[in-house]
């Protein structure tokens, strides 16, 4: 009878009390507030840098695409553009594929 009673009194003087639900749910805000800054904040800004770049594109800009070819832009459209990898070579892909600009100096 005895560790029944001591039973009762423990969850009886602790059963009103909230925080030690919260408390065992600050470890997992504090591993995503970490994970926001560490991993989400630095991607949005990542994307917001590629977008930029995508809409300064003007002809003869010389870009690189996501899969590694090098050239020059000769025509834009709302989601295409041309290019010319070649004297007598263009092809034409998505804007989105763009994945730099060269610096002008490089060949």
């Amino acid at each position: 009878m005895s560790l029944q009673s001591v039973a009762w009194a423990q969850t009886a003087a602790g059963g009103g009390d909230a925080s030690p639900g919260l408390l065992s749910l600050v470890p997992f805000l504090l591993i995503f507030v970490v994970f926001y800054f560490l991993l989400i904040v630095p991607q949005q800004r990542r994307q917001k840098k590629q977008r930029e770049m995508l809409d300064a594109l003007k002809k003869g800009d010389k870009i690189i695409t996501s899969s590694g070819i090098w050239g020059s832009i000769t025509n834009l459209d709302k989601d295409t553009a041309t290019i010319q990898i070649s004297d007598n070579t263009k092809i034409r892909i998505q804007r989105d594929h763009i994945a730099s600009l060269r610096a002008t100096n490089e060949s």
